[in-house]
């Protein structure tokens, strides 16, 4: 392991001193494909610089208390030894987890699709409330969000909604909430108190660039139409909505939402991209089957990964058995927690399969 940090920082000073080079500034394509790869390094460089000042602090330390008699200064030097060694410990697993392989589509943009399941109008305005903690989410981490469809319920709910994510690390964090989410509570409309069980699909999409998905334009039908909705300028005065039919997958897009037909085609078409993108990461991920089923999954999206309990106040995501009492807070969009947790069981579980390999 330490090896191939070892190698990591030489590469990362070869970077350095290339990116010093006026030839490099020259070339804007170079310097910038430069420029991302030593801010991916820099985290696993820096912290193995740490872990090797904590090592060298720790053997100062000893060669110290190995010559010191007086007895004041032994604690401290003890002192000194025990937090060095402590440092090493943690740096020494941060490394491990630096070290794993790097999910290739964790820096892209998302597909965020929610779609109402089992609960009728309350599965809706469920789907709804979800699409509002993922936009509130985005907002605290300075993401934007692209609304590309949408179909309402009666009641202000969605049936389906489908957005583009755009943000450092999108896919990296949202890419754990792929499943069935259910949710328990007294609907407004239940006159008799009894708690109901809705459910509502969310699938997370990595972007998908026009170079990792060719389309060949003779496995499509486009269609342009009135926009329909709950009215707003536009609606239904022209011919801006675009569906888009894939023959060989069934897939079918619509896209509405800008007033420019263009534009929804061009959404219409990253979406198709990111779809049929995720088809051929399926068949990849099936290939895998043994491991993907050591970590938590960005999964299969018939998993019934989480369930929202309002009348307990309780969110429970049951692939690592975390409860979290705070419901508000998390429909408000404070989803770092749970991400957290997901993210930190998941290395742990891709470091554990990897030593037993």
């Amino acid at each position: 392991m330490f090896e191939q940090c070892a190698d990591v920082c030489k590469h990362f000073e070869e970077i350095q001193a290339e990116l010093a080079s006026p030839d490099v500034a020259m070339d804007q394509n170079r310097f910038r494909k430069l420029m991302k790869e030593q801010s991916d390094l820099q985290p696993l460089v820096e912290t193995y610089r740490a872990y090797q000042k904590a090592g060298a602090d720790r053997e100062d330390a000893l060669a110290m208390l190995e010559e010191e008699k007086d007895e004041e200064m032994r604690d401290l030097l003890k002192e000194e030894m025990s937090d060095a060694e402590d440092r090493i410990e943690r740096l020494s697993h941060e490394l491990k987890i630096l070290l794993l392989p790097k999910d290739p589509n964790d820096d892209r943009n998302i597909m965020l699709e929610i779609r109402a399941g089992a609960g009728g109008e309350e599965a809706a305005l469920f789907a709804a409330e979800l699409y509002r903690m993922y936009v509130h989410y985005a907002e605290t981490r300075r993401w934007k969000v692209e609304m590309i469809s949408v179909s309402e319920s009666g009641l202000g709910g969605f049936k389906e909604v489908v957005a583009m994510i755009s943000g450092k690390g999108a896919y990296s964090r949202m890419k754990y909430e792929s499943g069935v989410h259910r949710v328990q509570r007294v609907p407004e409309t239940e006159s008799g108190g009894r708690i109901h069980t809705s459910t509502a699909t969310v699938a997370v999409m990595p972007e998908a660039e026009e170079v990792d998905v060719v389309i060949d334009p003779n496995d499509i039908r486009i269609d342009v139409m009135r926009a329909s909705g709950n009215g707003g300028q536009c609606v239904n005065t022209t011919d801006s909505a675009v569906r888009l039919t894939h023959y060989p997958t069934g897939i079918v897009i619509y896209s509405q939402t800008e007033k420019s037909q263009l534009q929804n085609k061009e959404k219409a078409f990253a979406l198709l991209r990111s779809k049929l993108y995720e088809l051929e990461l399926e068949k990849q991920q099936s290939a895998e089957a043994a491991a993907r089923r050591s970590q938590i999954g960005t999964g299969d999206r018939s998993e019934k990964i989480r369930t929202y309990n309002f009348p307990q106040s309780r969110v429970t995501d049951h692939r690592i058995h975390l409860t979290l009492y705070k419901i508000d807070a998390i429909m408000n969009g404070e989803l770092d927690e749970l991400l957290d947790a997901l993210i930190a069981a998941d290395q742990a579980a891709k470091l554990s399969s990897q030593e037993a390999g």
